[in-house]
C-alpha cells in the first residue's frame, strides 16, 4: 500500500478545511472504534459469502487481506477466498504472477483445476490451478499498487514465483452477482501518504493504541487527520509593491469511504452481471481553524497555490472480496483581489460533508454533493475600498482499483468587499460642506464542482461515454458589516 496557503478572508481559509474534508471523509462513530472491533467487523465480511438473502458486509480489511477467485460457470462459481496471492504484476502488458501462500499447495503440473471445500467457516477455498476464465480481486501487491481486479485470459506458463497469466480489466459484478453490499468504513489516518509541497507544513494524525505523530503537544482526536499550514500569499505581477498577505492555520478531518452494491441488474455488453444499484463516494465531519491577514493581491486569475498532496488504497472486505478504493486529495489555497483592502479575519469552522456518485437502473449515475457548515463568531476589519476573495479548499479523486470514478473541487471560501465615496461643495459666501460615505462586508461560502467519470463502469454497469458534472453547488452567507 502506497503511503503517503480585508480582514474577510478567513472564512476562505475555512474553504480549505471543507476540501481537506471532501478528499477525506470522516465518519465520528466509525473512526472511534477499536482496533479488536474492527478486526472482528473484517472477520465477519470474509465469513459472508454469497449464496443467502443476507447482504455482504462491509468492512475494514485484515492486514493480512486473503485473494478473492471467481471461477464463472463452475458449480459453486461465486466469489470466494483462496490461497492464491498475486506475486507481481506488469500494468504495461497485462501480465501477472500468481503462485500460494503457504496455506495450500501446487498442484503438480498438468493437474486439472478444481476446487477443494473448507471445513472453514469462511467458505471453500481455492487450491487448484489458476484457469482461464478465472476473475481475481487483490489487496495491492507488487506491480498493482492501486489493487488489482482482473480475468484471465491465458495461462502463459510456470516461472520461479507461480504460474504467469494475461490477464484482461474486468468488472465486480463479476465478482458480486446478484449480491447486496452496502456500508462505511474509516480511513486509518495514519494510511496516507503525504508530500509537502511548501516548506511550513505539518501533519498529525492518532489512532487507537496511543499512536501518535506531528508536532509535540499538538492534540488530535482518534481517527482524525490534521494539515496545518503557514504561507505568504504570491504577489501578482503588476500588483502594488505593499501587496503582501500571509495564511495559517489548520483543518482535522476523520475520512470515510461510502460503498454500497445491490446485484440484478441487467448486466453489461460483456454479459458480466451488473448491479441495479451502486455507490462510491467519501462523507465526513471537519473542523478548521484559519486566519488571513494583510493586502491580498492577484490579477484576474486567481492565484491558486498547492500545499500538499495525500494519497491512500484504504481496503474494504466486502464478503470475501477485497475491494481496494483510491482516494487522492490536493489541498491548496487560492487569492484574488485588487491589492487596495486590507483585512485581518479569524473563524473556527465545523460541519460535514458528502461527495460521491450514485447508480440507479432508471436514471443512470447521478452525482451526490452534500455539505453543512456553521462559524464561530468572526472577528474581522476592513480597510480602504475595493474587494477580495479567498479559497482554502481541496482537489479530491476517489476510485477502485487505479481507475477514477469520482472527482471533487470544493471549496469553502471568505468574500469582502469595501467601499468608499467622498462629495465636496463650496459656494459663493457658503461654508464648505463635505460628506464621506462607505460600507464593508464579508461573506462566507461554498463552492462543489466535480465529474463522474467514464471509470465508474468497473462496477459492472453500463458503461458512462462521457463525463458527468457534479453540478452546481452554491452556497453563501453574511458574516459581518457596517456603514457609514
Amino acid at each position: 500500500m502506497r503511503k503517503w496557503r480585508l480582514r474577510a478572508v478567513v472564512p476562505a481559509l475555512t474553504a480549505f478545511a471543507l476540501l481537506l474534508a471532501s478528499g477525506c471523509s470522516s465518519g465520528p462513530g466509525p473512526s472511534s472504534a477499536s482496533e479488536a472491533a474492527r478486526a472482528g467487523q473484517a472477520e465477519a465480511a470474509v465469513q459472508a459469502t454469497g449464496g443467502t438473502d443476507r447482504p455482504l458486509a462491509v468492512a475494514a480489511a485484515p492486514a493480512a487481506t486473503p485473494t478473492a477467485l471467481a471461477r464463472p460457470g463452475k458449480s459453486g462459481g461465486q466469489a470466494r477466498q483462496s490461497t492464491l496471492k498475486v506475486s507481481s504484476y506488469d500494468r504495461h502488458t497485462g501480465r501477472a504472477v500468481i503462485s500460494h501462500t503457504s496455506k495450500g499447495t501446487v498442484p503438480p503440473s498438468g493437474t486439472p483445476a478444481t476446487t477443494t471445500p473448507s471445513s472453514s467457516p469462511s467458505g471453500p477455498s481455492e487450491s487448484g490451478r489458476i484457469a482461464v476464465g478465472d476473475v481475481i480481486a487483490s489487496a495491492p501487491a507488487p506491480g498493482a499498487p492501486d489493487g488489482l481486479l482482473a480475468k484471465v485470459t491465458e495461462v502463459l506458463g510456470e516461472k520461479g514465483d507461480g504460474t504467469e497469466v494475461q490477464t484482461a480489466p474486468t468488472t465486480l459484478g463479476a465478482l458480486l452477482g446478484d449480491d447486496d453490499a452496502k456500508g462505511a468504513v474509516p480511513v486509518d489516518p495514519a494510511s496516507f501518504d503525504i508530500e509537502r509541497l511548501l516548506p511550513d507544513v505539518k501533519v498529525s494524525w492518532a489512532k487507537t493504541g496511543d499512536l501518535h505523530s506531528g508536532p509535540e503537544g499538538t492534540k488530535v482526536p482518534l481517527g482524525s487527520l490534521r494539515v496545518d499550514v503557514q504561507a505568504d500569499v504570491p504577489v501578482a505581477a503588476g500588483a502594488p509593491v505593499s501587496a503582501d498577505a500571509t495564511v495559517a492555520g489548520y483543518v482535522q478531518v476523520a475520512p470515510e469511504v461510502d460503498f454500497s452494491y445491490g446485484g440484478g441488474g441487467s448486466g453489461t455488453a460483456a454479459g458480466e452481471a451488473g448491479p441495479a444499484a451502486a455507490y462510491l463516494g467519501v462523507s465526513g465531519d471537519w473542523t478548521s481553524q484559519w486566519s488571513l491577514k494583510g493586502r491580498a493581491s492577484a490579477s484576474a486569475k486567481p492565484v491558486r497555490v498547492p500545499f500538499a498532496k495525500l494519497h491512500a488504497d484504504p481496503v474494504l472486505q466486502v464478503g470475501p472480496i477485497p475491494v481496494v478504493v483510491n482516494l487522492d486529495l490536493t489541498c491548496y489555497f487560492e487569492i484574488s483581489g485588487d491589492g487596495r483592502v486590507t483585512v485581518s479575519v479569524e473563524q473556527d469552522l465545523k460541519g460535514d460533508f458528502k461527495a460521491g456518485g450514485t447508480f440507479g437502473v432508471a436514471k443512470g449515475w447521478t452525482p451526490v454533493n452534500e455539505s453543512t457548515m456553521t462559524s464561530t463568531p468572526v472577528r474581522a476589519s476592513v480597510t480602504t475600498a475595493g474587494g477580495v476573495k479567498a479559497v482554502l479548499g481541496a482537489e479530491a479523486a476517489v476510485g477502485l482499483y487505479g481507475a477514477v470514478g469520482v472527482t471533487a473541487d470544493l471549496a469553502p471560501y471568505l468574500r469582502g468587499e469595501a467601499s468608499a465615496t467622498a462629495t465636496a461643495a463650496a459656494g459663493s459666501g457658503a461654508q464648505p460642506t463635505a460628506a464621506v460615505l462607505g460600507s464593508w462586508a464579508l461573506y462566507g461560502g461554498v463552492d462543489l464542482s466535480g465529474a463522474l467519470q467514464v471509470q465508474l463502469a468497473v462496477f459492472g454497469t453500463p458503461v458512462v461515454r462521457h463525463t458527468v458534472p457534479l453540478g452546481a453547488l452554491h452556497r453563501e452567507w453574511r458574516l459581518a458589516g457596517s456603514s457609514a
